[in-house]
């Protein structure tokens, strides 16, 4: 049962800890369950999909974009995302920011940092990150809040080698969480939630073991 999921993990989460349910994949019947049980947060890796299910829902949802972002798509999702996690450049931000004026909106994101040892992982290393940070171009950004970082680990059973990620992204993060006004750590997911939440997650991104198995027709 949905409802009993998503109970047994928001009851196991620190106060402090916001739960993005994954629903990529899944029927609207399914996300309207979770949403009768009191979730609003959900997260989605495709922007049509998203859009399709906003129009389809109620309209106090907020909907996370959790994948890889293509900046011509980003016009599509720019009247109502409530945030975007995997901002890996300042071109997208640039595009971000654009849509958002044309929408009167101010959107916030989270710049994806790169710690995983995979070549699949979209990011950035942090120096590259921090540069962007300081770039004129990205402080005149008026219609864009970088509220914090997002990281993926590796897809391992190696939990010592997600740990020692999730530490080094936490690490990078009370950095630059002051200077910068963070108050987003993004990372964990239904494989390595607990071991995010050890090393300081504040947003956990859960689907399958909400929804259970992703539905790939």
């Amino acid at each position: 049962m949905i409802e009993d999921h998503l109970k047994n993990i928001k009851s196991s989460l620190p106060e402090n800890v916001k739960l993005v349910a994954v629903s990529k994949t899944k029927p609207v019947e399914e996300i309207l369950k979770a949403y009768n049980a009191g979730h609003r947060d959900f997260g989605e890796n495709k922007i049509q999909e998203m859009t399709d299910k906003w129009e389809q829902l109620p309209k106090d949802i907020h909907w996370h974009m959790i994948g890889h972002v293509q900046r011509n798509k980003v016009k599509y999702m720019a009247p109502y995302v409530h945030l975007i996690h995997g901002v890996d450049s300042l071109k997208l931000l640039k595009e971000i920011n654009k849509q958002a004026k044309k929408n009167n909106r101010t959107i916030n994101c989270l710049l994806q940092v790169y710690i995983a040892k995979e070549e699949t992982k979209f990011g950035l290393d942090p120096e590259e990150l921090t540069q962007l940070l300081e770039d004129n171009a990205f402080k005149n950004l008026d219609n864009v809040r970088v509220i914090g970082l997002m990281g993926m680990a590796t897809f391992t059973e190696n939990k010592e080698q997600i740990n020692k990620e999730f530490n080094f992204l936490k690490t990078f993060y009370d950095q630059l969480k002051n200077k910068y006004g963070f108050k987003v750590l993004s990372m964990g997911m239904s494989s390595d939630y607990s071991v995010a939440l050890l090393n300081g997650s504040t947003m956990v991104r859960i689907g399958s073991a909400i929804f259970g198995e992703r539905n790939y027709d």
